[in-house]
């Protein structure tokens, strides 16, 4: 779907209480073939109402319904007449609103538990009398509201599962999102199919048609730029754009000399001579490496990529349009952005989760642009993009690659930007990727990148000594992105790669393994 439209489809839409889990409730739906939308925890009850939404789910959450800065959501979303399922800090909420009773726990219930369900619930057909869930939550609920009944108790909450039948409320107070309730998905469809009526018409096929159709009709005769790096996103996004739009896209290919190494000679190679799609290749790495010189601090770099990148495809489009006789503006300019990339990227209003950090795609924009913006992957995660590439028979060396951020080794490199760092990172981060490759191991994981530290130590190389850089190598494993868990790589292969660093990139005596997961650390240093 294009930028601000809506999936025509059964949906249901999640309320975010600022949970680390609530992308993972959006994707786990999604696995259900429903489609998901993430709101603020205050959206207006008519909002929820206008996206055609045919239930509610209520995220977890940090806070306590007890503070006086907690997120409340507007208790007329209650009165939708639509299915609601509040999930842990959901189900406090309901006690609060609904005349029931939270009280304090002293003793936070945190990890894995057993559940025993209590007579029938729609909820909990098809599956055990009892089975594995998930507990992260302090507060409890201590009695029910009104007209609500206890489906299922743990063994600490005799109200570790309720429900109001006759206005289809579910609560859990547990986490069936998580990989640790082995149940939670068939949880999930029950509440989907069962209680909200959805159809499970979530494909990336009718993505595709849908988003077509409304690319066209946007743009109409007049025509668009995508800025194409060569990665996953922004491939798929050319190939889905190209077939809404034909001639009418032009692919920009942007040297901004922050690319990995032969990037720029493979991007062109497979997209203008494979795929056909008009192409105008831009070197503009001096400019970029002009703008951030002396430049440290990461958002401020991402700032200025973003904003030279803009600067380039207008500068590049103003050149399109003096040699172009046909008809038709070159108005749009279109992205590759992911829902993961808007989530970290924008606070979602008053909502009580941080801003973690800018995408340049999203976040480092400037303000002012000759552009309207289309997003047309603006609401998938990775692994649906994934899905839409094979959908339109993008090579599978294309579809499968690694992500690569889109302000390149700029985020790779901590500390100054400069030509002979980058020499440097290139040439590691290269042999990463060939002996992840030879090792046929590139493929089992999300990423694994070198990253050039702002640290020298001293070493002995040929009976001398020396006083060189560090280059840390990141190697992690995920499904979507938004969390992320180091890999327990063999050995003999991180030592390979610390060998062949040392030996063949002049500059580097030391190599270090990042054992950090994300939470609480980030996918990128930077």
């Amino acid at each position: 779907m294009s930028s601000g439209e809506a999936f025509s489809g059964s949906k249901v839409a999640i309320l975010d209480f600022g949970s680390q889990y609530t992308q993972v409730i959006a994707r786990r739906v999604r696995e259900c073939r429903v489609y998901s939308e993430i709101l603020p925890f205050n959206a207006a009850p008519e909002t929820v109402r206008r996206t055609g939404a045919r239930g509610v789910i209520l995220s977890g959450g940090p806070a306590s319904v007890f503070s006086a800065d907690a997120p409340l959501l507007n208790p007329e979303i209650f009165d939708l007449n639509l299915p609601v399922l509040g999930i842990c800090y959901g189900v406090q909420l309901f006690a609060h609103f609904l005349r029931g009773r939270v009280e304090y726990s002293e003793r936070r219930e945190y990890g894995p538990g057993h559940l025993k369900t209590t007579g029938r619930s729609p909820l909990f057909e098809g599956l055990p009398d009892e089975f594995q869930v998930w507990n992260s939550h302090g507060d409890k609920v201590t009695a029910l509201p009104p007209g609500f009944s206890a489906i299922g108790v743990t063994e600490n909450s005799p109200y570790a599962a309720i429900a109001h039948v006759e206005r289809k409320l579910y609560g859990l107070q547990f986490h069936p999102e998580v990989a640790h309730t082995p149940l939670g998905k068939e949880i999930l469809e029950n509440f989907l199919y069962r209680i909200c009526g959805c159809q499970g018409d979530w494909t990336m096929g009718s993505f595709i048609e849908q988003t077509c159709r409304e690319i066209s009709a946007r743009v109409g005769r007049d025509k668009a730029v995508l800025g194409l790096s060569g990665g996953v996103d922004s491939s798929v996004a050319a190939a889905l754009l190209h077939r809404a739009l034909g001639d009418r896209l032009t692919c920009i290919f942007v040297n901004n000399g922050l690319l990995r190494a032969r990037e720029a000679e493979t991007v062109q190679r497979v997209f203008g001579e494979n795929f056909h799609i008009k192409l105008r290749y831009v070197d503009a790495s001096r400019r970029f490496l002009t703008k951030l010189r002396g430049v440290t601090d990461p958002e401020q770099k991402r700032k200025i990529i973003g904003e030279e990148f803009i600067r380039v495809f207008e500068e590049t489009t103003r050149e399109l349009k003096a040699h172009d006789s046909g008809e038709g503006r070159y108005h749009y300019l279109a992205q590759g952005t992911l829902y993961p990339d808007v989530i970290e990227s924008v606070a979602i209003a008053g909502n009580p989760a941080a801003l973690i950090k800018s995408h340049h795609n999203v976040g480092g924009l400037p303000e002012k642009m000759d552009f309207e913006l289309i997003e047309p992957l603006r609401q998938l995660f990775k692994d649906e993009v994934r899905q839409v590439g094979l959908e339109l028979e993008l090579p599978r060396e294309i579809v499968f690659r690694q992500p690569f951020p889109g302000p390149g080794l700029g985020v790779r490199i901590l500390g100054e930007i400069t030509e002979e760092r980058l020499s440097i990172l290139r040439q590691a981060d290269e042999i990463v990727v060939s002996e992840m490759k030879a090792a046929d191991w590139y493929y089992k994981v999300w990423q694994s990148f070198a990253i050039l530290l702002p640290i020298r130590s001293v070493g002995v190389m040929g009976d001398q000594r020396t006083y060189d850089n560090t280059v840390a190598v990141r190697i992690v494993e995920s499904q979507d992105g938004m969390t992320a868990d180091w890999v327990r790589i063999p050995y003999e292969i991180l030592a390979r790669l610390s060998a062949r660093i040392i030996n063949e990139v002049t500059g580097v005596n030391r190599v270090c393994y990042d054992i950090s997961s994300k939470p609480p650390s980030t996918i990128e240093w930077e």
